[in-house]
């Protein structure tokens, strides 16, 4: 089953959404605006166990009014499916039995190097450039998709 909407097959939802950056240690966090105009960083989960790691991410969106879920992908520089793909898949999987939210997959290729390179311009400093980085990169990955979104015309309100 694949736990994934079309991003264009959310648009009635109601809320902010989050970006997702998982990684094996971590999953980076940023929050939109619920208008869906604008990404911000927002907070890095440490990764434990998937159940501590759901009930976190859950918490969160419940705090956030989330609606959907905006998850990175990351593949392969030819588009191909690695291992940290189906990791993420299964992630997702896991999530979706959790929650009524809409997850919705989304390339994310270039996120950390933008997230880097972004940092690096700002003078951060190499800690704190690695404190940032999930989250900064979750920041690029929802901020495509929003801009995605409003390529389609959506959210569409009443």
């Amino acid at each position: 089953m694949d736990p994934f909407t079309p991003i264009e097959e959310i648009g009635g939802v109601h809320g902010a959404l989050f970006g997702l950056d998982f990684g094996t240690k971590t999953i980076g966090i940023a929050v939109s605006d619920e208008g869906w105009r604008i990404a911000s960083p927002l907070h890095t989960i440490r990764r434990t166990k998937f159940k501590a790691d759901a009930e976190a991410l859950l918490a969160l969106a419940a705090r956030y009014n989330v609606g959907a879920f905006v998850i990175g992908m990351p593949f392969n520089m030819d588009g191909s499916a690695g291992p940290r793909v189906q990791s993420t898949r299964d992630f997702a999987r896991n999530v979706s039995r959790l929650t009524e939210r809409p997850l919705v997959a989304w390339d994310e290729r270039w996120s950390t190097v933008a997230a880097e390179r972004s940092l690096i311009e700002t003078d951060t400093s190499r800690a704190k450039r690695r404190a940032a980085i999930d989250k900064v990169a979750a920041t690029m990955i929802l901020q495509g998709a929003l801009d995605r979104l409003r390529v389609l015309g959506l959210p569409k309100r009443d």
